[in-house]
């Protein structure tokens, strides 16, 4: 499509005249075809009112107009006047040397009669100039006539002509309508004067004072907002054509030579100047709109904790995001509704869960916790939405370092929390006073949700254990897993097989278990700590991983079983580190979040997206059917005693 040639004429032929039209000839007695149709199309016409100033007409009025300002001069230099503009008249009428010549002799005769009537008489005191008025000032014009309209319901006690009475109701009009927009912006300027005074911070240890204003409310979109919006997307996909090019065509075809190796082609990069000072600390991709996707911004460092920013881009426009929201804490978590796409649930460092409703353009949040609704005393790191309940009302869970697992349900305008479950730490007994033993709980770090049974999920810890809960018990686990050495930053399930489940540590491993089997499948070191890992959405045996040494790791179990198909550096800045990876639901892309703010999109080459070829004699199967299949072939190789894998 991209090799095509298109060729395109312009011409000057009116498209839009008509053809074939015919007319009767009287010299040839027969009806004939009209060739010489006027091809001219006039889009705009407009009878002016104004004379140029050097045309006859124009001078006769500049000369009127001279004669009535000097009025009160003599009648001899009037006429003077008058004479020097009849023969500056016929002076451009005849411009000879003779005549020229003339005139100049009659100039100074006229100066030699006027300095002698001088002499003769003294001159009279001069009056005050009287100010001319503009004629094309309709303003002045109305107010210069001599019987004003009342403004009373349109009552009038001398009668006026028709035309200066509409002039005058005419300007009044516009009067009216600057004095309503005048009061409507000092009415605005009052609000935002009455508004709370935005809250200031200072660090002591830097010395810096840094003040978090909460952006004003925006009542609602106007069409021009919108059209601007539209002009934006438009002009951006201009700049960035060649990447949306790449995007939905580009298929890097040196795949055939490498083998099984694959690529990741840097697209896009989403980056705004409030979030530079902070780190990408979620990604979440819209399930209904597959081109949004949320970033929330914080910081992981517990000494540089400020507010926090949420941002919502898309791949239509990268060069600002479509929403901007900011808050006083750092945002650890969010995540998008699969079936209501405009709200997002967010998870905050204060301990704070917040949804955001994307409808309302409101800086803040349209529901949140507080300590009498019983938010978490730990930050949140993780949250998640889940199926409506039996009343259909929106609820979602959180985990925190509390160690508490909380379900929150919108009931009417207000967030009701019950606590799921509680995590406990076994052997890490604290002596309390009098002897008494206290139960230490366990700190939450990551969870996720089993996609068919509903009432199954994970939970990683920062002791390195996973535990699998059930909604229904909430005193005990069903199992626990020595999963890791160091705290889990993510556990997830495999989007398409039921037992199969993927997890993370700073331990610099990635392991990929089975939940029926005690130990891991495969254990992947990857010699640095592991960011974040995540399945791909079209294949079951697709993961990618990012470490802290700015690098993405893509692998494919189907063909390699051993390492990964790709490598390749996303951060090239010293002293950063990549710390979120996600695939888009649909396209072939990920994006990819570092400690500076920056998001990547990357693209994956063919070799890092291939489907299994289907063997002959075997009837169709489903995309999800196939998938399984992968999978569940994995697992029987694994199952077998003395096998080499």
């Amino acid at each position: 499509e991209l090799k095509a040639e298109i060729t395109r004429t312009l011409t000057a032929d009116n498209p839009h005249l008509p053809r074939d039209i015919v007319r009767f000839s009287f010299t040839e007695r027969a009806y004939m075809l009209v060739d010489d149709m006027d091809q001219t199309i006039i889009h705009f016409t407009l009878n002016g009112y104004l004379i140029h100033k050097d045309s006859d007409e124009g001078r006769r009025q500049s000369i009127r107009s001279s004669t009535e300002a000097g009025s009160f001069i003599e009648e001899a230099p009037v006429e003077a006047s008058a004479e020097a503009t009849e023969e500056a008249e016929t002076k451009d009428e005849e411009p000879t040397v003779e005549a020229e010549a003339a005139e100049e002799g009659e100039r100074e005769k006229a100066a030699e009669a006027a300095k002698a009537a001088e002499a003769e008489e003294p001159l009279p005191p001069k009056q005050p100039e009287k100010k001319l008025a503009n004629q094309f000032n309709f303003i002045e014009r109305g107010s210069a006539t001599y019987h004003y309209p009342l403004r009373e319901k349109g009552l009038q006690t001398d009668p006026a002509p028709i035309e200066t009475f509409s002039d005058n109701v005419n300007q009044w009009c516009i009067y009216d309508a600057y004095m309503e927009e005048l009061e409507r912006m000092e009415k605005a300027k009052e609000k935002e004067k009455a508004k709370p005074v935005a809250v200031k911070k200072e660090e002591t240890h830097t010395g810096r004072k840094l003040s978090y204003v909460e952006p004003p409310h925006v009542e609602s979109l106007s069409k021009v907002a919108k059209a601007a919006k539209i002009a934006e997307r438009m002009v951006n996909l201009n700049t960035f054509d060649d990447i949306a090019q790449d995007f939905k065509y580009f298929e890097d075809a040196s795949d055939e030579f490498r083998g099984q190796q694959g690529t990741l082609l840097p697209l896009w990069k989403f980056q705004s100047e409030k979030t530079k000072n902070l780190a990408v600390t979620a990604i979440s991709w819209n399930q209904k709109y597959t081109d949004l996707f949320a970033v929330g911004y914080g910081s992981y460092d517990f000494m540089k904790q400020g507010h926090g920013m949420l941002l919502v881009y898309t791949l239509k426009n990268p060069s600002f995001p479509e929403y901007s929201f900011s808050s006083e804490s750092g945002i650890m978590c969010l995540d998008f509704h699969s079936e209501h796409s405009h709200l997002l649930a967010v998870g905050f460092y204060n301990g704070n869960v917040a949804i955001y409703n994307l409808k309302k353009p409101n800086s803040q949040p349209s529901y949140k916790s507080s300590a009498k609704s019983g938010k978490h005393t730990e930050p949140v790191w993780q949250v998640k939405w889940q199926k409506d309940d039996m009343d259909n009302n929106s609820n979602f869970f959180s985990v925190s370092s509390d160690g508490r697992i909380v379900s929150w349900t919108l009931v009417k305008n207000e967030l009701v929390h019950m606590d799921v479950i509680k995590l406990s730490a076994d052997g890490t007994t604290m002596q309390g006073p009098e002897g008494l033993q206290l139960q230490m709980l366990g700190s939450g770090t990551s969870f996720d949700f089993h996609k068919k049974i509903d009432y199954l999920f994970l939970v990683g810890t920062e002791e390195g254990k996973i535990y699998k809960c059930s909604k229904s018990y909430s005193n005990q686990f069903l199992d626990v897993f020595e999963a890791h050495h160091m705290p889990v930053d993510s556990v997830s399930w495999n989007p398409f097989h039921v037992k199969v489940f993927i997890s993370c540590s700073s331990d610099w491993t990635v392991k990929i278990w089975d939940h029926t089997i005690k130990t891991p499948l495969f254990v992947y070191d990857l010699s640095t700590a592991v960011g974040d890992v995540a399945w791909s959405s079209y294949s079951s045996t697709v993961f990618a991983a990012v470490t802290i040494d700015g690098q993405a790791h893509v692998f494919d179990l189907n063909i390699n079983k051993f390492e990964p198909l790709c490598t390749q550096l996303v951060v090239t800045r010293k002293k950063n580190k990549t710390t979120h990876v996600q695939f888009n639901p649909v396209h072939p892309v990920i994006v990819v979040g570092d400690e500076r703010g920056l998001i990547t999109c990357l693209k994956l080459s063919p070799n890092l997206r291939k489907k299994p070829r289907e063997k002959k004699g075997q009837e169709m199967k489903k995309g999800p059917e196939v998938e399984i299949a992968k999978m569940e072939k994995l697992l029987s190789m694994m199952r077998e005693p003395g096998s080499k894998e």
